[in-house]
Protein backbone atom coordinates (compact mmCIF):
# COMPACT_ATOMS: atom_id res chain seq x y z
CA UNK A 1 0.00 0.00 0.00
CA UNK A 2 1.48 3.80 -0.71
CA UNK A 3 1.55 6.40 1.21
CA UNK A 4 -0.54 9.10 0.03
CA UNK A 5 1.17 12.68 0.96
CA UNK A 6 -1.46 14.91 3.10
CA UNK A 7 -1.65 18.11 4.40
CA UNK A 8 -3.84 19.26 7.74
CA UNK A 9 -5.53 22.31 9.04
CA UNK A 10 -4.25 23.58 12.27
CA UNK A 11 -6.84 25.16 14.77
CA UNK A 12 -5.84 27.75 17.88
CA UNK A 13 -8.32 27.25 20.13
CA UNK A 14 -9.19 28.73 23.70
CA UNK A 15 -8.78 26.89 26.82
CA UNK A 16 -12.28 26.98 28.38
CA UNK A 17 -11.67 26.76 31.99
CA UNK A 18 -14.43 25.46 32.79
CA UNK A 19 -13.64 22.12 30.86
CA UNK A 20 -11.15 19.09 31.85
CA UNK A 21 -7.44 19.94 30.74
CA UNK A 22 -6.93 17.43 27.48
CA UNK A 23 -3.78 15.83 27.07
CA UNK A 24 -1.01 16.88 24.64
CA UNK A 25 -0.53 14.17 21.69
CA UNK A 26 2.87 15.72 22.10
CA UNK A 27 4.35 15.01 25.74
CA UNK A 28 1.23 13.51 26.78
CA UNK A 29 1.12 16.50 29.61
CA UNK A 30 -2.25 18.02 30.78
CA UNK A 31 -3.06 20.89 28.43
CA UNK A 32 -2.91 24.03 30.80
CA UNK A 33 -1.87 26.89 28.55
CA UNK A 34 -4.62 29.62 27.46
CA UNK A 35 -4.69 27.77 23.66
CA UNK A 36 -4.10 24.92 22.35
CA UNK A 37 -3.62 24.04 18.77
CA UNK A 38 -5.94 20.79 17.30
CA UNK A 39 -4.69 19.00 14.36
CA UNK A 40 -4.32 15.72 13.14
CA UNK A 41 -7.17 15.28 15.37
CA UNK A 42 -5.32 15.67 18.42
CA UNK A 43 -4.55 18.41 20.79
CA UNK A 44 -1.50 20.17 21.36
CA UNK A 45 0.49 22.59 23.50
CA UNK A 46 1.69 25.19 20.94
CA UNK A 47 5.44 24.03 21.46
CA UNK A 48 4.63 20.86 21.41
CA UNK A 49 3.63 20.59 17.69
CA UNK A 50 6.93 21.51 15.77
CA UNK A 51 7.87 20.23 12.21
CA UNK A 52 10.63 17.33 12.22
CA UNK A 53 13.28 18.95 10.34
CA UNK A 54 13.43 22.68 11.09
CA UNK A 55 11.73 22.23 14.73
CA UNK A 56 9.74 25.30 13.89
CA UNK A 57 6.45 25.81 16.02
CA UNK A 58 3.64 24.66 12.78
CA UNK A 59 1.44 26.54 14.77
CA UNK A 60 3.54 29.93 13.83
CA UNK A 61 4.45 29.28 10.60
CA UNK A 62 0.70 28.68 9.32
CA UNK A 63 -2.64 27.26 9.34
CA UNK A 64 -1.08 23.91 7.40
CA UNK A 65 1.07 21.60 8.25
CA UNK A 66 2.27 18.14 5.97
CA UNK A 67 2.54 14.52 6.82
CA UNK A 68 4.67 11.76 5.12
CA UNK A 69 6.50 9.00 6.01
CA UNK A 70 5.31 9.54 9.54
CA UNK A 71 6.81 12.86 9.76
CA UNK A 72 4.94 15.89 11.01
CA UNK A 73 6.41 18.87 8.71
CA UNK A 74 6.39 22.42 7.81
CA UNK A 75 5.55 23.61 4.31
CA UNK A 76 8.89 24.41 3.46
CA UNK A 77 10.52 21.45 4.47
CA UNK A 78 8.22 19.26 3.24
CA UNK A 79 8.96 20.59 -0.43
CA UNK A 80 12.14 20.48 0.18
CA UNK A 81 12.14 16.64 0.89
CA UNK A 82 9.50 15.63 -0.84
CA UNK A 83 8.63 18.49 -3.94
CA UNK A 84 9.11 17.83 -7.74
CA UNK A 85 12.08 20.07 -8.65
CA UNK A 86 12.37 21.11 -12.19
CA UNK A 87 15.00 23.33 -14.78
CA UNK A 88 13.98 26.95 -15.71
CA UNK A 89 13.34 27.87 -18.87
CA UNK A 90 15.56 30.50 -19.74
CA UNK A 91 18.93 29.23 -17.49
CA UNK A 92 18.38 25.74 -17.57
CA UNK A 93 19.39 25.28 -13.87
CA UNK A 94 17.63 23.51 -11.31
CA UNK A 95 14.63 24.80 -9.44
CA UNK A 96 14.28 23.92 -5.87
CA UNK A 97 10.68 22.77 -4.86
CA UNK A 98 10.30 25.07 -2.29
CA UNK A 99 11.84 28.46 -4.05
CA UNK A 100 8.84 30.98 -5.49
CA UNK A 101 8.73 30.34 -9.37
CA UNK A 102 6.89 32.47 -12.35
CA UNK A 103 5.00 30.59 -14.77
CA UNK A 104 4.54 31.06 -18.21
CA UNK A 105 2.21 28.36 -20.06
CA UNK A 106 4.28 25.11 -19.73
CA UNK A 107 7.14 27.03 -18.49
CA UNK A 108 8.81 27.69 -14.82
CA UNK A 109 11.21 30.53 -14.07
CA UNK A 110 13.54 31.42 -10.78
CA UNK A 111 12.16 34.82 -10.03
CA UNK A 112 15.53 36.27 -11.20
CA UNK A 113 15.09 34.88 -14.55
CA UNK A 114 11.86 35.87 -15.53
CA UNK A 115 12.84 39.14 -17.95
CA UNK A 116 12.59 39.87 -21.47
CA UNK A 117 14.89 37.70 -23.22
CA UNK A 118 16.08 40.30 -25.09
CA UNK A 119 16.55 43.33 -23.61
CA UNK A 120 16.56 41.98 -19.89
CA UNK A 121 13.82 43.90 -19.13
CA UNK A 122 12.84 42.78 -15.75
CA UNK A 123 9.19 42.58 -15.37
CA UNK A 124 7.22 44.13 -12.59
CA UNK A 125 3.60 43.15 -10.98
CA UNK A 126 0.88 44.66 -14.01
CA UNK A 127 3.76 44.64 -16.63
CA UNK A 128 2.60 42.63 -19.98
CA UNK A 129 4.77 40.21 -21.32
CA UNK A 130 4.50 38.05 -24.11
CA UNK A 131 5.31 34.07 -24.99
CA UNK A 132 6.58 33.54 -28.61
CA UNK A 133 8.47 30.92 -30.14
CA UNK A 134 9.21 29.65 -26.10
CA UNK A 135 10.71 33.20 -25.57
CA UNK A 136 9.68 35.58 -22.82
CA UNK A 137 9.62 39.38 -24.46
CA UNK A 138 8.27 42.90 -23.44
CA UNK A 139 5.65 44.29 -25.02
CA UNK A 140 8.11 46.52 -27.04
CA UNK A 141 10.45 43.84 -28.40
CA UNK A 142 7.08 41.82 -29.48
CA UNK A 143 5.67 44.65 -31.07
CA UNK A 144 8.98 45.11 -32.80
CA UNK A 145 9.33 41.49 -33.64
CA UNK A 146 5.55 41.69 -35.04
CA UNK A 147 6.55 44.34 -37.10
CA UNK A 148 9.72 42.64 -38.58
CA UNK A 149 7.84 39.90 -39.59
CA UNK A 150 4.85 42.18 -41.37
CA UNK A 151 2.22 41.55 -38.59
CA UNK A 152 2.17 44.86 -37.26
CA UNK A 153 -0.82 45.04 -35.29
CA UNK A 154 -3.52 47.37 -36.55
CA UNK A 155 -3.69 51.06 -34.48
CA UNK A 156 -6.89 52.50 -34.70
Amino acid sequence: MQERDQSFGIQMLSVQPDTKPKGCAGCNRKIKDRYLLKALDKYWHEDCLKCACCDCRLGEVGSTLYTKANLILCRRDYLRLFGVTGNCAACSKLIPAFEMVMRAKDNVYHLDCFACQLCNQRFCVGDKFFLKNNMILCQTDYEEGLMKEGFAPQVR
